[in-house]
């Protein structure tokens, strides 16, 4: 989802500008799609072992994106750290192995 929501509103791999703005729009918009395709499908929600690989799945699907559309790794790391603190803020929680911590420290 990341790669067609990149190719229609940014224009393609590499294209987007590195700001702030344009990582929130992507990062919330894929960690968003990803929640709802939990929530559509509740047995691949559990599979994930309770939310922490949840929470990792999510975070690399944004990361990937951001860093796809700005070709800078750095944004990237940005767009992880951004689907971490969507998720807590959308489920209350990213999993029982700690994530809370290490996964909210990034300089988003």
């Amino acid at each position: 989802y990341g790669l067609d929501y990149i190719k229609s509103k940014h224009g393609g791999l590499g294209k987007a500008k590195k700001t702030q703005e344009v990582l929130n729009d992507i990062a919330t918009e894929v960690t968003l799609y990803g929640m709802e395709q939990y929530e559509q499908f509740p047995t691949t929600l559990e599979s994930h072992f309770g939310g922490s690989q949840r929470a990792s799945v999510l975070a690399a699907a944004s990361g990937i994106s951001c860093a796809l559309a700005t070709a800078n790794s750095n944004a990237g790391l940005n767009g992880w750290y951004l689907s971490m603190l969507a998720h807590k803020e959308g489920w209350s929680r990213l999993g029982f192995f700690g994530y809370d911590l290490q996964d909210q420290c990034g300089s988003t």
